[in-house]
């Protein structure tokens, strides 16, 4: 899929320019203060470190619902198959909607922005991601009220968001209810299953480091579903979804990664421009 990375690249190119261009149209229109638009200023710190991490968890909200709810969960119904295992050479299979987060997480570390990413919970199926110290009890506190908590990590020397990871879709309930390893079988719609943890090590971000952080993560979402598709060219013995511009809601399809990056994007660049455009 070389040809395709190429286009996407561009694409988050483009997108990044996109909203570095908005600022400068509305600036020279007098929505944003002149400074904004000078290179002195653009150096500037111009964003704390909470705003950048709720940003960017705002987007990684509305990413892992539309893989959740479009791809996994109308998937399933179209009988393809999604497994913890799906790497595995003998799996015909996509990855959960936790480990599709992992793969953003992996993306993000293998490149030069220093964000950390990680899905951590009270009740994980897996007891390397059970919350311990600090995050435990800030926990508790997410799970009563849902929200976010911020913190300064000592031992690592980063500052820290912690944001609640909801059961907003059946595929996440059933999953772990029923998983053999899983240490609660009673979730239900609507609970926090854990918490997205994110982890920065400066206090403040200029814009350009602001839109490294969102383009990062960006890049982690294409990754690793341009991975789950390159799994299912592989297939040999499962039926393989057409991949185009048609998705599981319509039969046995998936999106392109174009396409599903448009549909991250229409969702989610709005609302990150406005907040973009309000801190000045």
């Amino acid at each position: 899929m070389k040809i395709e990375k190429v286009t996407l690249e561009k694409r988050l190119f483009l997108y990044t320019l996109t909203l570095i261009a908005s600022l400068l149209v509305l600036n020279s229109c007098g929505g944003v203060p002149e400074k904004a638009a000078t290179t002195a200023s653009a150096e500037k710190n111009v964003f704390s470190v909470e705003e950048v991490l709720e940003m960017v968890a705002v987007e990684n909200d509305i990413t892992r619902t539309l893989y959740t709810k479009a791809i996994v969960g109308k998937g399933k119904k179209q009988g393809m198959k999604f497994d913890e295992d799906w790497r595995k050479d003998d799996v015909e299979a996509g990855p959960l909607p936790a480990l599709f987060l992992r793969g953003v997480a992996t993306s993000i570390r293998k490149g030069p922005v220093p964000l950390g990413l990680y899905l951590g919970s009270d009740f994980p199926i897996n007891n390397a991601n059970k919350f311990e110290g600090k995050q435990a009890e800030l926990f508790k506190q997410i799970k009563v009220d849902q929200k976010p908590q911020f913190f300064y990590d000592e031992d690592q020397k980063l500052h820290t968001a912690m944001f609640a990871d909801m059961a907003s879709a059946g595929a996440c309930v059933s999953c772990h209810n029923d998983h053999k390893q899983t240490a609660k079988d009673d979730w239900v719609l609507g609970d926090v299953m854990g918490a997205t943890t994110w982890q920065y090590p400066k206090d403040s971000l200029t814009y350009k480091a602001t839109i490294d952080v969102l383009n990062a993560y960006s890049k982690g979402t294409v990754d690793i579903y341009m991975a789950y598709l390159d799994e299912v060219a592989a297939f040999k013995e499962s039926e393989k979804p057409v991949i185009g511009d048609k998705w599981p809601a319509e039969g046995k399809y998936l999106p392109t990664p174009e396409v599903f990056l448009d549909s991250v994007r229409k969702l989610s660049s709005y609302g990150t421009m406005k907040k973009l455009i309000a801190a000045n």
